[in-house]
């Protein structure tokens, strides 16, 4: 029994969605049930995602320490070049790291605006992934629930029919002992011997005394 998307979707809606594979309760699901190749794709495809974009924070790190690092150095130098007064070589060098801080904020900028892609990128496969998973643990919840109410009716029935048999066993027993017992009351035990029936109800046959409704012991 399958559910669409737009029940998933709306169950989902307004809930915050962490990144699945790197959810190790998310990684738990699949030791109850296996993965489909959908969710094997999707999970492939959110992983390099990540990874991407974990790169990409690294990176811009770097450059920004690489940043302030320059404009550090820019401080001294411009203080050096006002006392010396006229330093091209100080100029140069000012000139450079100057050259090098734009490059720096063009790059961040281009990293952020790559980030926020992929940061957009990452929740809709993660979310795909999510509805994905969400179907899979439906249908095994399902399968499971209808195996449960067949086998608990199973279960009902066996019940009613070992206590049905319980009972005839003991009807049985007791019948054997009640013969046994009155057939070497009126014929002692020589005649019985010359049938051939030596028969022993306490030692062969004992009769079954209830313990706790389904339990018997002899």
């Amino acid at each position: 029994m399958a559910k669409n998307d737009e029940v998933y979707m709306s169950a989902l809606q307004g809930k915050s969605i962490p990144i699945l594979t790197l959810d190790n309760k998310w990684h738990q699901l699949f030791t109850q049930t296996d993965m489909t190749p959908e969710i094997e794709q999707l999970a492939d495809e959110l992983n390099a995602l990540v990874e991407k974009d974990g790169k990409l924070r690294s990176q811009t790190k770097d450059i920004k320490k690489l940043k302030k690092k320059l404009l550090g150095e820019i401080v001294p130098l411009r203080d050096k070049a006002n006392k010396l007064g006229n330093a091209p070589n100080i100029e140069k060098e000012i000139s450079e790291r100057t050259r090098l801080i734009n490059e720096c904020n063009e790059k961040i900028d281009s990293h952020q605006d790559e980030l926020l892609d992929l940061s957009k990128q990452i929740y809709d496969v993660d979310y795909k992934l999510m509805i994905e998973t969400m179907k899979v643990c439906y249908e095994r919840l399902y399968d499971n629930t209808t195996d449960i109410n067949a086998l608990d009716e199973w279960i009902k029935r066996a019940r009613i029919e070992l206590k049905k048999n319980v009972i005839r066993l003991q009807e049985a027993e007791m019948e054997n002992y009640n013969l046994y017992s009155y057939m070497h009351q009126i014929f002692g035990p020589e005649v019985v011997d010359l049938f051939d029936m030596k028969y022993d109800p306490d030692k062969r046959h004992p009769i079954r005394r209830p313990l706790s409704g389904e339990e018997y012991v002899e």
